[in-house]
């Protein structure tokens, strides 16, 4: 029995640990949002733009020059992505809306006039309720900001932070670490210099690795959309891809909507092929894709994932939701370096 305690305290101690330092950076995030915010998120559009970067630098390009080429032709790619899917996402988005709606209307329909008998107004209170909390949720990042010009204020200042944030980071960020470094007693430079270094590589992964993740489920998914014949395939592929950058829940809710749409438009038996495709889709994607090219990175277990993703929704809404697992990544490398030293070669 004693054999078992300790690795399970070993266990719960980590999971403190982690848990304890995403819930300071989201209260951190909550309450210096304009700084912090662009700070995190300028940390992880680096993490894209870097090797581009440093392929140039390696041609001969002079550092400023290569970063700003690579962030305006970032810009003007996703530019030309918006141009292409904006529109018919647009003009098909209240439709999107309506049909979603629809659905869940039939849903609960089902429900009240169904097997289960279940009372109207029970289930009606019971979405309020979701609907209310989620919102208060989404809001909580923004709470004690002022509406109108001044969070417009806020957003352009911030944006332009992210910017500028961005170019030093790409173009200047190796010596900004050093002198980071140099700040901390001699006696952990070294530690600090590794830990940084391996919280870089983790978080650069993860970002990647999400990145073609999203763009396999959205691409598979509209395939499997269009072959059924579900209206709103652009759309729908936009929410698959923004929900994949939300691990666990982004994926079941955007699969939710693709199977109402189908649902609505087409009936029962397209809502079951377009489960049916989900589902297979999700499975390769979990026991295949996931694992080798973001698990490997990360190395959280599912639970210390979700854990996450709980406490970033709850501290800061939606923001939080998006960055707590990059976070809650970056501090489990951090303290495993500190800890262990250098991971092995295999990456395990």
């Amino acid at each position: 029995m004693t054999g078992f305690l300790w690795p399970a305290t070993r266990v719960a101690a980590n999971l403190i640990v982690i848990g304890t330092a995403v819930v300071l950076s989201l209260w951190l995030l909550s309450q210096l949002r304009i700084v912090v915010v662009p700070v995190l998120v300028a940390v992880l559009v680096a993490t894209l733009l870097v090797p581009p970067t440093d392929h140039l630098r390696r041609l001969g390009v002079p550092s400023a020059i290569a970063t700003g080429f690579v962030m305006l032709l970032s810009v003007l790619g996703l530019a030309g992505i918006f141009a292409l899917i904006g529109p018919p996402f647009i003009d098909q988005f209240d439709e999107l809306e309506q049909s979603v709606e629809e659905g869940i209307d039939e849903v609960v329909g089902w429900l009240v006039n169904g097997p289960l008998h279940l009372q109207r107004g029970e289930i009606d209170d019971a979405i309020d309720r979701g609907l209310s909390t989620l919102g208060e949720q989404s809001g909580s990042i923004g709470q004690g900001v002022l509406s109108g010009a001044s969070l417009l204020a806020e957003m352009i200042a911030g944006l332009l932070l992210l910017i500028v944030l961005v170019f030093f980071f790409v173009h200047d960020g190796r010596s900004m670490w050093s002198w980071a470094v140099s700040l901390a007693p001699k006696r952990h430079r070294e530690t600090m210099d590794g830990a940084g270094r391996e919280v870089w590589v983790a978080v650069s992964g993860y970002m990647r690795g999400v990145a073609l993740i999203a763009v396999v489920d959205a691409v598979l998914i509209g395939i499997a959309l269009a072959l059924i014949g579900v209206p709103l395939v652009v759309p729908l592929m936009v929410v698959v891809f923004l929900g994949a950058f939300i691990p666990l829940v982004g994926a079941f809710v955007a699969g939710a909507v693709a199977v109402l749409v189908a649902l609505i438009s087409e009936g029962i038996v397209a809502a079951g092929l377009v489960a049916g495709a989900i589902f297979v889709i999700q499975q390769v994607e979990g026991d295949l894709l996931y694992p080798n090219i973001v698990g490997r990175v990360i190395r959280l277990h599912p639970v210390a994932i979700l854990l996450a993703l709980t406490a970033g929704t709850v501290v800061a809404g939606i923001v939080g939701a998006l960055l707590a697992v990059p976070i809650a990544a970056a501090a489990w490398v951090a303290f495993d370096y500190a800890r262990n030293g250098a991971p092995q070669a295999s990456g395990s």
